[in-house]
């Protein structure tokens, strides 16, 4: 075993027999003035210690050697975790085995009667073997950071939904309360007053207006978090689908494959808030006459599926900057490991499907 020291070196580890070819390597890379710490290995046995002991920069193989070849001398470095640049220096096998032997991951091929090449190619070698770490670790950056902005938003939803269930306690307990009471009040004044007084005129009118601002917090608790939940799924999306059809005038047709689906309240809310926001963007943008409903737990999985004949959109609207609606379903599919499809043609209508999986019991 043979090591040359430099201050600052590339730790090159070279797997030949030849001490000729060994010095040869070290001449011409000193001439290209290629700052390199060379260590040579000539068994597969000091090959597993050199790689125990130290981490290469890079590894230089001839392919046959005593006993062994490149390919098992590749079957140590290969699973290393840093695994570094891998290129084969022989002359002993020709192109096509060249190639086929790089299929398995390495770096590149020199034969040795082109060896004044091989600083080009250890430059290259560590170039390309750089510009591979680099986005290696890019990904492994944009994963990280997808995961917490999934788990970011995840955490958003579900804070969203218990104060939009705070709210719609305390319109009901509170201001719900407080104006039931005030309508006794003005109730027993006008059942006290004579009809052809001033002050049962006005109470009348007061009585009237309590009316609207009672059925307004009554909207606005329902629209926050219907208590028709609690019935289950079934009976809140035909809740969502009869209110929309007295608002709108649109008919609605709603199918499903029983009349209790048996899912988490997790997952319940999530396809409640889906089929809402997919039937507020119809009645806004789609200028339907028909919208179907379809509600299946079969297979496995809690499907929804709302579909109208309104305009359509092109796949440029729906990637518009600032078009939130069909993002945001998306990411409360995800929150329950669920997905999300929308197939529309302008002049032909829409489909958004929502597909979660259901936990098997």
């Amino acid at each position: 075993m043979v090591i040359e020291s430099l201050d600052q070196a590339l730790h090159i580890l070279h797997i030949e027999d030849s001490p000729a070819d060994q010095g040869l390597a070290r001449i011409i890379l000193r001439r290209a003035g290629l700052d390199c710490r060379i260590q040579t290995v000539d068994t597969l046995d000091a090959l597993q210690q050199a790689l125990q002991c130290q981490v290469f920069d890079l590894i230089l193989a001839d392919y046959h050697l005593p006993g062994f070849t490149a390919l098992d001398a590749w079957a140590l470095v290969s699973p290393l975790a840093q695994r570094p640049p891998f290129v084969l220096l022989s002359g002993a096998i020709g192109e096509a085995a060249a190639v086929d032997v790089m299929r398995l991951g390495m770096t590149d091929f020199l034969r040795k009667e082109d060896i004044a090449r091989l600083p080009q190619v250890l430059t290259r070698a560590m170039e390309v073997h750089e510009a591979r770490r680099a986005k290696k670790q890019a990904m492994a950056e944009l994963a990280l950071s997808q995961q917490r902005l999934a788990e970011l938003t995840d955490h958003l939803q579900s804070s969203i939904e218990e104060e939009r269930a705070s709210i719609a306690r305390e319109i009901h307990d509170d201001i719900g309360g407080s104006l039931t009471s005030v309508k006794f009040d003005l109730a027993w004044i006008t059942r006290n007053t004579p009809a052809d007084q001033p002050l049962h005129a006005h109470a009348l009118s007061a009585l009237e207006m309590l009316q609207l601002a009672l059925g307004a917090s009554q909207r606005i608790m329902m629209n926050l978090r219907p208590p028709v939940l609690d019935q289950g799924l079934v009976a809140a999306v035909q809740w969502l689908a009869e209110g929309f059809e007295r608002r709108t005038g649109v008919a609605v047709q709603m199918r499903t494959s029983s009349a209790q689906i048996a899912a988490s309240p997790e997952i319940q809310l999530v396809a409640y808030r889906c089929a809402q926001e997919a039937m507020t963007n119809i009645g806004k943008y789609a200028q339907a006459s028909r919208v179907e409903i379809d509600l299946s737990d079969r297979e496995g999985f809690l499907t929804l599926e709302v579909t109208d004949n309104g305009c359509g959109m092109t796949a440029a609207q729906r990637e518009k900057p600032r078009s939130f609606g069909l993002r945001g379903l998306q990411e409360r599919a995800r929150t329950v490991d669920g997905w999300l499809d929308v197939s529309s043609q302008p002049g032909r209508g829409t489909s958004i499907i929502v597909s979660i999986p259901l936990p098997s019991h």
